[in-house]
């Protein structure tokens, strides 16, 4: 039956976490599809358009997503613990975004073997997988989808429209693993102590475990205090490479501590690689408040796994660690409570 599936590449888009949405999918040299939704998570699209493909196309199909979310789906057979356990997950929590995932099992389950999915790397110059993204995007923007054959010639570039004309876009390469979380006053302070110890040791027998699985194994980190500084240390002690992400240059220098901002600049030399997603330093407090929450999102959209350490309670680290589990999906996300170490 492989050879007569029926390829189709999909992708969802999302401006803001939750905002304004397109999904879409394209048959090569073939059909295409996009739609729109005013209020949504990246998450919901990238179901919404493997299960737009699945009911207009006919046929066995193979879905090829840059969602590891929809395709481990299937591949790890999370549907069936699902169905199991009454659309609970593996937390005993309602199951995210069931009223998508249902019909899409359904179809999956109505003709066993119709279905097939596979991974392809995002933003990696797969011609089918940028369109379906600039598709995708485009219907999110205009909030309004189109159909047609072939390759549609007034599609802009699939970049994020959030992000400055100035962007650093490359992407690192290899499996991506975002180390975020808490900050100084959630970890013992700013100085080393007993909890920041204990979170980096775990950080490191994490790592460590991982590159076992991943030889192309890189942590993606914001360099920030906390966490952040400690996922990079972390990296070095497991002998993993990390790269900096920066919002922007001089992130540290309104940081309290000289001690902060000397570890800060040797964290950034050692990195394997520096990424700067804006070139010029924010003029004032909002404007860096949202050049950092782009940053954030930059992590978020690239990111194949992440550890975000968290306690449960930190309002805007809960926020982080649901935006990523939108783009990569709630079983690619370990949380780290320091008051369990």
């Amino acid at each position: 039956m492989a050879g007569n599936r029926t390829i189709v590449f999909t992708d969802g888009a999302c401006l803001g976490n939750p905002g304004k949405g397109g999904w879409a999918w394209a048959v090569p040299n073939g059909r295409f599809a996009s739609g729109a939704e005013k209020m949504t998570t990246n998450q919901r699209m990238e179901i919404r358009a493997a299960l737009e493909a699945a009911t207009a196309l006919k046929g066995p199909l193979e879905i090829v997503s840059d969602s590891t979310y929809v395709v481990h789906c299937f591949r790890d057979r999370w549907w069936e613990g699902w169905l199991r356990n009454g659309w609970r997950n593996s937390a005993k929590k309602p199951v995210a975004n069931q009223d998508l995932w249902e019909p899409l099992v359904e179809l999956y389950q109505a003709d066993p073997g119709r279905l097939a999915f596979r991974w392809v790397k995002g933003h990696s110059n797969d011609p089918m997988n940028d369109l379906v993204d600039r598709l995708a995007v485009d219907a999110a923007r205009a909030q309004q989808g189109r159909t047609g054959l072939g390759i549609p010639d007034d599609l802009g570039a699939a970049d994020a429209p959030s992000m400055s004309p100035d962007v650093d876009e490359r992407v690192p390469a290899g499996r991506k693993l975002v180390v975020t979380g808490l900050r100084p006053p959630g970890l013992g302070g700013y100085d080393e102590n007993v909890i920041a110890l204990g979170v980096k040791k775990k950080l490191v027998e994490i790592l460590s475990a991982k590159k076992v699985l991943h030889r192309d194994l890189v942590v993606l980190t914001g360099l920030g205090l906390g966490a952040e500084q400690l996922g990079a240390e972390a990296a070095m002690e497991a002998d993993v490479p990390y790269v900096a992400v920066m919002p922007f240059p001089g992130q540290e220098e309104v940081w309290p501590s000289m001690g902060s901002r000397l570890r800060y600049q040797k964290l950034l030399l050692k990195a394997a690689d520096q990424v700067l997603l804006q070139a010029k330093k924010p003029e004032n407090k909002q404007k860096a408040g949202a050049a950092l929450s782009r940053r954030d999102a930059w992590l978020a959209r690239h990111a194949d796994e992440a550890v975000v350490v968290w306690d449960g309670r930190d309002e805007f680290v809960g926020k982080t660690m649901r935006s990523l589990q939108d783009h990569v999906g709630e079983e690619e996300v370990w949380v780290l409570d320091p008051g369990e170490l």
